[in-house]
């Protein structure tokens, strides 16, 4: 069972490491697959810091804040669905994993970037669909 992120953060910095941990690798698949991390981010949210779905996406939003998102944030944070610290952290793995997922994202082929693309979302669909 995965803990809630007030949960972690009472336990030292294990939530400042998962949190720059799942950062980078949503920004690595982002920069490959070219899908926004919101994808990404939103059922990490939930499945490791223990999010509910608005919370998740008021975060999320919060880490691709700059500066499409400023609003949407804001409103999420305004009503308490938004954890600002969280996002921060989630922002700064996700600016290391995007680039170095571009890189990699260069040196493969057209057709596997395409079956990558449509296996992550049929992935994490299927994950979101089926569970509670």
């Amino acid at each position: 069972m995965w803990v809630a992120a007030d949960a972690i953060a009472r336990k030292g910095g294990r939530m400042t490491w998962l949190a720059l941990l799942v950062g980078a690798v949503v920004g690595a698949v982002s920069g490959v697959v070219g899908i926004g991390g919101g994808i990404l981010f939103v059922p990490a949210l939930i499945w490791l810091f223990g999010m509910n779905q608005l919370k998740a996406q008021g975060t999320s939003l919060g880490a691709l804040l700059a500066p499409v998102g400023i609003l949407a944030f804001l409103e999420y944070y305004r009503n308490g669905n938004a954890d600002l610290h969280l996002a921060l952290l989630l922002a700064a793995g996700f600016v290391v994993g995007g680039y170095f997922g571009a890189v990699g994202a260069q040196h493969v082929p057209d057709l596997w970037l395409r079956r990558i693309f449509a296996t992550t979302l049929i992935v994490v669909g299927a994950h979101m669909w089926l569970t509670r």
